[in-house]
């Protein structure tokens, strides 16, 4: 690989790194702000969702705090919607907004929204196939067998489909949260803008992951154009590991 190839592939290396820890910065600043506010109404996280799932006549599904930060999720399997503690108990934008985020996935889910069953479907596929492209990649290091690398390569691409599939289940659920906290007259106007901010900032964390990704399979092809340098890195690599100073 000649210096212009390796320059690039260190640009495309700290260029991911850059949009992931950009794309974190703004969603925890976006956050921060909005957690700060509280709304008129005084209601909790979890008196919005369970306000939004009763008026969707989704009534079995149970609303139940989970530990950690920013931990919230649906679980379609258990059909349940796990708030984490802040979110649970906060009387914020932010905690509503969340709140409301979450239960848009539970009505996703009710309505059969194609994109969310595609992403289900391809959740087991895609972790089968992520595991088994480092394993064959660090095969195809050892044995110099490039064509093997390559194999690897479009193993781990196989993540792209599903990010780029989770950009509308996403999108689409903020869009239904934003749509819900209005109708239920849960959040006043302004409160209504910061909602749309927060939700795009989270929302935009999965557009940064899906860039971050591509750009890594990219690396990864650009280095193994170049045999030698490849195996030159690899023996390295191991050098310092059975070595050490």
């Amino acid at each position: 690989m000649n210096e212009n190839g390796i320059l690039l592939n260190y640009m495309l290396y700290f260029l991911g790194i850059l949009i992931t820890i950009g794309a974190q910065i703004y969603i925890k600043v976006s956050y921060n702000k909005y957690k700060k506010e509280s709304t008129k109404s005084n209601m909790t996280g979890f008196e919005v969702a369970r306000k939004i799932l009763d008026e969707n006549g989704l009534q079995d599904i149970h609303v139940v705090e989970t530990p950690g930060n920013l931990t919230d999720h649906y679980d379609p399997q258990r059909k349940v919607v796990r708030l984490s503690k802040e979110v649970f108990n906060g009387q914020t934008i932010a905690s509503n907004s969340v709140a409301a985020h979450e239960v848009g996935h539970a009505i996703q889910d009710k309505e059969g929204y194609t994109y969310m069953k595609i992403r289900s479907t391809l959740v087991p596929f895609v972790n089968f196939c992520s595991k088994l492209g480092y394993i064959v990649l660090v095969i195809g290091f050892i044995a110099s067998a490039f064509d093997i690398v390559y194999v690897g390569i479009i193993l781990l691409a196989t993540t792209l489909i599903f990010q780029l599939v989770t950009l509308p289940v996403e999108f689409n659920a903020s869009k239904r949260a934003g749509i819900q906290l209005k109708k239920e007259g849960i959040l006043n106007k302004e409160e209504q803008e910061g909602s749309k901010t927060m939700l795009t900032a989270a929302a935009l964390t999965y557009v940064a992951s899906l860039v971050t990704t591509l750009l890594e399979i990219l690396r990864l092809f650009l280095a193994a154009k170049d045999r030698n340098w490849l195996v030159k890195k690899w023996r390295q690599m191991a050098w310092v590991i059975i070595y050490p100073k």
